[in-house]
């Protein structure tokens, strides 16, 4: 996939909304992002003997992450995944820039993917974080926040490379919601195989009857009770 050819993919999930879906129940659903080809060929870079696609491969049973393995993308991604995040990074950016403004927060974010970027360099975080994530029976991926430094792009996208009920079975997508003085809410978020999912990273704006407050957010994977599930994260800020 091309960049243009993102760009007009993305033109059916305009920002305003995104942003809409975001507000109201805390995640978006971009139905059908990627082709059931394309999900082949990204889950197939899992296997890949190419030991310079990935910079380094995290087994989550080793440090109570959860089970199952997921691999880091080293520079320069694969042209689809680089795709992905340059488009996706361009329909988030006014979205992540109402955010902070409803939170009160002075730092934006620029149009550009590559500037921001620049903008994680400079701050010493210059490991790439787009990432393949791989289950098998009995896996799961506890809750989380991919927080990697003091830059933080505050959305994220998973993308579902497999098919559910064909390639595995269980795996569901789960977020969970901690807001003030009330219990945390959970949803469950209903994928097919290409489908992508916008969440936060860590926390998200909600309106009150006395003006916006903040909420915070964690996400991970239910347990795979058959066969294979492969995901593909983005995530906008490197690492350090």
């Amino acid at each position: 996939m091309t960049a243009p050819g993102m760009a007009a993919r993305l033109a059916a999930h305009p920002p305003a909304t995104i942003a809409a879906a975001l507000d109201e129940r805390g995640w978006a659903r971009l139905p059908a992002l990627l082709s059931a080809e394309e999900c082949a060929a990204t889950a197939a870079l899992y296997a890949t003997p190419d030991p310079a696609l990935f910079r380094s491969e995290v087994v989550m049973a080793r440090h109570g992450f959860g089970r199952g393995v997921y691999r880091y993308f080293a520079y320069p991604l694969p042209p689809l995944v680089g795709a992905l995040r340059t488009g996706l990074y361009a329909a988030l950016a006014p979205v992540a820039n109402q955010w902070q403004a409803r939170l009160g927060e002075a730092v934006r974010f620029p149009a550009a993917h590559a500037d921001y970027l620049a903008r994680c360099h400079a701050a010493g975080q210059q490991r790439p974080t787009p990432l393949l994530l791989r289950y098998g029976p009995g896996d799961y991926n506890c809750l989380h926040q991919d927080v990697y430094g003091a830059e933080l792009f505050p959305l994220q996208v998973a993308v579902l490379l497999s098919a559910p009920g064909r390639d595995f079975e269980g795996g569901e997508f789960v977020l969970t919601e901690q807001r003030p003085r009330l219990q945390s809410r959970a949803s469950v978020v209903p994928l097919a195989q290409g489908d992508a999912v916008v969440f936060a990273v860590r926390t998200r704006p909600v309106r009150g009857s006395r003006g916006d407050y903040r909420t915070q957010l964690r996400h991970g994977v239910s347990e795979v009770r058959r066969g294979s599930r492969h995901t593909l994260g983005i995530i906008f800020h490197d690492a350090a």
